[in-house]
C-alpha cells in the first residue's frame, strides 16, 4: 500500500515538534502507519510550505490513501499555508483517493466540503479527550468497529468543526465537541475523520504539552510551569512502564489509551478499509 502523508504544520512549528519529540508531526504519523502496516510506503508532503512540491490530481491517484495530520494552524484564518491545504483536500476528493485525518485533518477536510470551524467557545480540550460516545450512526460505522461505548483518547485542539458540510454524518461526540468523529463524502471521495489523535504515544502528547506549557499554565490547566513538568514526567514514565497502575489511575487512564492497538483503533480501520478495496470508495 501507498501512503502520502500531509504534514499540516508550518516549517517553524515541525522543527519546535522535532526538537522535542524526535520526529516531525508528518513523520511521527508514518512510523505509526507503518507499525499497522510494515510494507506501506508512505511520502510525506508539506503543503504549509510555500515552496511545497504538491502532487497534482495524477499523482494523487497513484496512492491508496491520504492521511491528514494536526496543525497549529486554524483553518479560519485566510492565509495561503492554509488556503493551499484546503485545496489540497479538494483535490483529494476530487481524486476518489480515500482519506483520513486528525484533528486539523477533520477540520481541513470539513471546510474544504463546504463545512464551518470555529474556536470552542468551551475553550481548550487537551490532553485526553474524555467520555467520547459514539453516535447511533457512529456504533456501526466500521471507523469505531471495536470501540466501547464511551472511551477517551489523547487530544489538544481549540477550534471544533461548528457544522459539517452535505454528506457527512456525525459519528462519536462528547461533553466538549460535538463532532469528536465523522464521515464526509464529498465529489468522488470519502474522508473518515476524529477530533483527537489516536496517533500520538504519551510519549508524543508529553512532548506537545511540554511545549505548551505557557499557554497551559495560562489558561489555567496548570499553577505553574513546575506542574506541567510533573504531568508531563508521569506520562513519560507510564508510557516507558505500563505496569504503573498508580499513574495510570492518577490520571483515569485505561486499555482504550494506554494498549498501542487500541488507541490507534481508527487508523487501523481506515487502514482495514483501504486493504480491502471498496469499504472505503465512493
Amino acid at each position: 500500500m501507498r501512503f502520502l502523508i500531509v504534514d499540516g504544520y508550518p516549517a517553524d512549528a515541525r522543527e519546535r515538534h522535532h526538537a522535542g519529540f524526535g520526529l516531525t508531526p508528518g513523520e511521527a504519523y508514518a512510523a505509526v502507519v507503518k507499525g499497522i502496516a510494515p510494507a506501506a510506503a508512505c511520502d510525506i508532503a508539506l503543503p504549509a510550505d510555500a515552496d511545497a512540491q504538491l502532487p497534482s490530481g495524477a499523482g494523487l491517484s497513484s496512492y491508496d490513501a491520504v492521511i491528514l495530520t494536526g496543525s497549529p494552524l486554524h483553518v479560519y484564518h485566510d492565509e495561503a499555508p492554509v488556503r493551499r491545504q484546503i485545496e489540497l483536500m479538494r483535490a483529494v476528493y476530487d481524486s476518489g483517493v480515500p482519506s483520513f485525518g486528525s484533528c486539523w485533518g477533520l477540520q481541513v477536510a470539513a471546510v474544504a466540503a463546504g463545512g464551518t470551524v470555529t474556536p470552542n467557545p468551551l475553550g481548550r480540550e487537551v490532553g485526553f479527550a474524555r467520555r467520547i460516545t459514539p453516535s447511533e450512526a457512529g456504533r456501526g460505522h466500521p471507523l469505531l468497529a471495536g470501540r466501547p461505548g464511551a472511551f477517551d483518547a489523547p487530544c489538544v485542539h481549540l477550534d471544533v468543526v461548528a457544522s459539517l458540510p452535505a454528506n457527512a454524518i456525525v459519528l462519536a461526540s462528547n461533553g466538549m465537541a460535538g463532532v469528536q468523529a465523522a464521515e464526509i463524502r464529498h465529489g468522488r471521495g470519502v474522508f473518515w475523520g476524529v477530533q483527537y489523535h489516536p496517533e500520538f504515544s504519551l510519549t508524543e502528547l508529553a512532548a506537545i504539552m511540554d511545549r505548551m506549557a505557557g499557554p497551559l499554565t495560562d489558561e489555567g490547566f496548570f499553577r505553574d510551569p513546575a506542574e506541567v513538568a510533573g504531568y508531563v514526567g508521569d506520562l513519560r514514565a507510564l508510557d516507558a512502564d505500563r505496569s504503573r497502575r498508580d499513574l495510570a489511575w492518577r490520571h483515569g487512564l485505561d486499555e482504550q489509551v494506554l494498549v498501542e492497538a487500541l488507541r490507534t483503533l481508527e487508523i487501523r480501520n481506515f487502514v482495514a478499509g483501504c486493504r480491502n478495496g471498496g469499504t472505503m470508495r465512493h
